[in-house]
């Protein structure tokens, strides 16, 4: 008895970790080293923009770079164009609808050297600088226009699928909350007021709703260990469930109830369902996989279950590709790579 149900363990292991991922075909990596992570679409579908840190280009701290996406996947000795000015630190770039401009969140205006990264030993923590303000700029990286000056951070803005709107977050009121403001930076607008983090903010493919991630602290404990943090420009991203709303924040939702941090979210083409990752399903925490839900919270399904870290995923404008980070094929170093597939349904 003992003997058969070891073989049952077996085969179920072995069943679970040799699936298919079958949304995915013709995978290809991207990048070959270092942290390189959310790469978005260009709106021709041609291009990606990212960020980076691989120390083989001389970097110290994430910069901004424009990905040929043809010739990333042919030539793994390709090196795309850098946008950003090589100062400070950046973060969650973003393509214009013109195809020709990028914009981006940098600390390069306060200070030419990398930000600190701030430890807490026994706690895994973003860096939410005060330094950080989203600029736009052309694809040879000259600046064009600075879209933020408030103090605070200003970071993680995307654009509208009109090409119209910018949803970022902003911790200017005193938390971090979303905020929008037209495509030259005017009439920015606070849309969502609940306590904790509320950032990773994208639109529907038609442009009226946001998903986004967020934290809500409630216990008393909770809710001051949040408070202290932020005042130390930190956040835990422990704890983040996925949420939905109309771009001026009415008709707020959550989607996910699977505790632990549900994150990266965008929407699935068809503005029906929300593709994520999450480390829900992991004993251990540091087990990030892609999965697929519903609008109404219903229908979870896993996409991804390769490697322990799969993140930022974005469908191309026509829907049939899907990039995304993750740190398979890494040749056992802690590189996280850019991948690229045919997404089928």
């Amino acid at each position: 008895m003992k003997f058969n149900f070891l073989i049952v363990l077996i085969l179920n292991f072995y069943t679970f970790f040799s699936q298919d991922e079958n949304h995915l075909k013709n995978l290809t990596m991207l990048t070959h080293g270092g942290d390189n992570a959310e790469a978005y679409f260009s709106y021709n579908g041609k291009f990606a923009s990212f960020q980076s840190n691989n120390a083989k280009w001389g970097l110290k701290c994430d910069q901004i770079f424009n990905l040929d996406i043809e010739k990333a996947a042919k030539d793994s000795t390709y090196k795309p164009n850098m946008i950003s000015t090589g100062k400070g630190r950046t973060t969650c770039s973003y393509f214009l609808k013109d195809n020709k401009h990028i914009l981006y969140a940098s600390t390069h205006k306060v200070a030419d050297d990398c930000p600190p990264v701030v430890e807490i030993k026994g706690k895994y923590l973003w860096a939410v600088y005060n330094s950080f303000d989203i600029f736009i700029a052309d694809l040879k990286g000259n600046i064009t226009k600075q879209l933020t000056t408030t103090d605070g951070y200003d970071a993680e803005a995307t654009v509208s699928p009109k090409g119209d709107k910018i949803v970022f977050t902003s911790d200017r009121s005193g938390d971090l909350e979303l905020w929008t403001m037209d495509i030259d930076g005017k009439n920015q607008k606070q849309i969502t007021f609940g306590l904790g983090y509320d950032g990773g903010a994208f639109f529907s493919p038609d442009g009226k709703k946001l998903v986004f991630r967020a934290s809500r602290p409630t216990e008393e404990a909770e809710v001051k260990e949040y408070k202290d943090l932020l005042l130390k420009g930190l956040v835990a991203p422990t704890t983040m469930e996925i949420y939905t709303c109309n771009v001026d924040g009415s008709d707020l939702k959550q989607i996910t109830h699977l505790s632990k941090a549900n994150w990266a979210p965008f929407y699935h083409p068809s503005g029906k369902k929300i593709i994520f990752s999450s480390n829900h399903h992991s004993k251990k925490g540091y087990d990030f996989q892609l999965f697929m839900i519903n609008e109404d919270g219903t229908g979870l399904e896993q996409i991804t279950n390769q490697s322990m870290f799969n993140a930022f995923p974005m469908f191309s404008p026509n829907g049939k590709k899907l990039i995304f980070s993750s740190n398979r094929n890494n040749g056992n170093t802690r590189d996280t790579n850019l991948f690229i597939a045919d997404w089928l349904d």
